[in-house]
């Protein structure tokens, strides 16, 4: 009986190591086979499938209209110095839309009056490095919007900056 275990077990193992050996190769080739077909299939949409037009189509360009604004210049609130630091700002405001001038412009006393404020409590050390110009942007963009509701300002652009 021992003889017969030793015998037949081989056979098995044999039998088990061909079972084994079967289901990865199947296994790889359907990867294979599926991934062929994946790739195919995008290739196709890639190059074949449109809107039957050869010419791509172009995003629309967004067409932007810039309002200069006067010169500002204000003294900085510097206590710390005797010195008096002034701050000359040459403002851009960027408009979606050729009509919100006329909105706008009727409202620039009002802007310029809300830019004068909020420039004159600043420091010279607010303006410091990138991030101090951009939080300067960031606030006046702020304030322009509220100024001139229901118009929107998309950006303010700084034509000059000057601290002295």
């Amino acid at each position: 009986m021992a003889n017969e275990d030793a015998n037949t077990a081989p056979e098995d193992g044999e039998e088990g190591e061909a079972g084994k050996k079967k289901p990865p190769l199947m296994v790889i080739i359907g990867a294979v086979v599926a991934l062929l077909a994946a790739a195919g299939g995008g290739a196709y949409f890639f190059f074949f499938a449109g809107n039957g037009s050869d010419k791509p189509e172009l995003a629309e360009v967004r067409t932007s209209v810039f309002y200069d604004l006067p010169t500002i210049t204000v003294n900085l609130n510097d206590d710390a110095d005797n010195d008096e630091v002034f701050l000359k700002l040459a403002i851009a405001l960027e408009l979606s839309d050729e009509a919100l001038i006329d909105i706008v412009e009727p409202r620039m006393p009002r802007v310029l009056d809300t830019f004068q404020v909020y420039l004159r409590e600043l420091r010279r050390s607010d303006l410091e490095g990138s991030a101090g110009i951009y939080r300067l942007k960031e606030e006046l963009r702020r304030r322009v919007n509220l100024a001139v509701f229901p118009a929107q300002v998309d950006s303010i652009l700084f034509k000059e900056i000057l601290v002295q």
